[in-house]
C-alpha cells in the first residue's frame, strides 16, 4: 500500500509538471515550535520564509516571510479542531490572515493519513478581502519498520487544493508536497524536499512555483 501511495503522488506531479512550460524555483525555509497543553490543548508557532532564484531569468529576489501562531484542541481520538493568525511581511506591504480549521487522521498498517479542511480570510489595506476554502490529504510513511522512530527516516506527501474568492474573482490552487524527514530525537525533526503549487490556469495563464522546502520542527514538551 505504501508503494502504491508514492507512485501514484509522483505519477501525478510528473504529468502536471510536464504539462507546463513556464517556472518560479525558490527556498521557502520554516521553523515550527510546537507545544502541548493540557486538556488536549496544543500551540504551534511557525516561522517561514520565501525566497526566488528564477522567475523567467536567474535573479535573486526576496518575496516575504509569515509568522503563525495556531491553537489546536483534540476533542476526539482522531479529530482535531483549531483556529490561528498569519501575519505575512511582504516587501512593500502587510497582510492578515485569521484561519479555522478541522482535521482527521487515521492510522493504517505502516502508514497515517491525515485529512484536514480549513478557511481563511486575507486582510490587506486598499484590497478587498480574499476568502479561500481548502482540502488537503496528506501521508506519512516510515522508510523503516511500522512506525517514526528516532534516529530513522519518514517520507510526507501532501496534496491540496485551494479555492480563492476575492470580490467577484474565482481562482483554485493546486498544491504537491514531498518531503523527506528525519527524526532527529524525540522533540527535533528536519524535513527537506520539493512544495510545488498551481495556480491561475482558470482564467489565465498558469503559474507554477517550485519550492525546496526545508523545514525544522522542535517540540517543547508537554505541561
Amino acid at each position: 500500500m505504501k508503494k502504491i501511495l508514492i507512485l501514484i503522488f509522483l505519477s501525478t506531479m510528473s504529468a502536471i509538471c510536464y504539462a507546463q512550460n513556464s517556472y518560479q524555483y525558490g527556498i521557502m525555509p520554516s521553523i515550527n515550535l510546537q507545544k502541548k497543553f493540557p486538556r488536549n490543548w496544543s500551540a504551534n508557532f511557525k516561522v517561514e520564509s520565501r525566497q526566488s532564484f528564477y522567475n523567467q531569468e536567474l535573479k535573486y529576489k526576496y518575496l516575504l516571510t509569515d509568522l503563525s501562531l495556531l491553537a489546536t484542541k483534540r476533542v476526539a481520538p482522531n479529530i482535531t479542531v483549531g483556529g490561528g493568525y498569519l501575519l505575512r511581511a511582504e516587501v512593500d506591504k502587510i497582510k492578515n490572515r485569521a484561519v479555522q480549521q478541522i482535521s482527521f487522521s487515521k492510522k493504517y498498517s505502516g502508514f497515517r493519513m491525515s485529512h484536514r479542511i480549513m478557511t481563511d480570510q486575507t486582510f490587506e489595506k486598499d484590497n478587498d478581502t480574499e476568502f479561500r476554502l481548502r482540502y488537503r490529504v496528506s501521508s506519512e510513511i516510515p522508510l523503516e519498520g511500522q512506525s517514526i522512530d528516532v534516529k530513522e527516516f519518514y517520507l510526507k506527501l501532501n496534496n491540496e487544493y485551494l479555492n480563492s474568492w476575492q470580490k467577484k474573482d474565482y481562482d483554485m490552487e493546486i498544491r504537491l508536497v514531498a518531503l523527506l524527514g528525519y527524526s532527529i530525537s524525540p522533540s527535533n525533526d528536519l524535513e527537506i524536499g520539493t512544495d510545488y503549487r498551481l495556480d491561475s490556469f482558470i482564467n489565465g495563464d498558469s503559474r507554477n512555483r517550485i519550492w525546496l522546502s526545508i523545514n525544522l520542527f522542535h517540540s517543547l514538551g508537554e505541561e
